[in-house]
């Protein structure tokens, strides 16, 4: 298993798709402060935005939460 962070891995998944903090906060209807604060693991999505994450990028929530690869 790879040993990044659930902030990395969501910052991993932003970038892949080419998209700014502030672009991705638009699209999920948050703050870019708030994408700011997960992908630096200040702190953690709720379960309901987990599953906007999952939704949003076609990505298991085991992966997200580093439980795959």
């Amino acid at each position: 298993m790879n040993n990044q962070t659930l902030g990395q891995r969501l910052k991993d998944l932003r970038k892949e798709k080419g998209l700014t903090q502030v672009t991705l906060a638009q699209e999920l209807n948050v703050d870019k402060s708030t994408i700011a604060k997960y992908e630096t693991d200040k702190i953690e999505p709720s379960l309901s935005m987990l599953i906007t994450y999952v939704k949003f990028f076609g990505v298991s929530a085991d992966y997200i939460l580093g439980l795959e690869d």
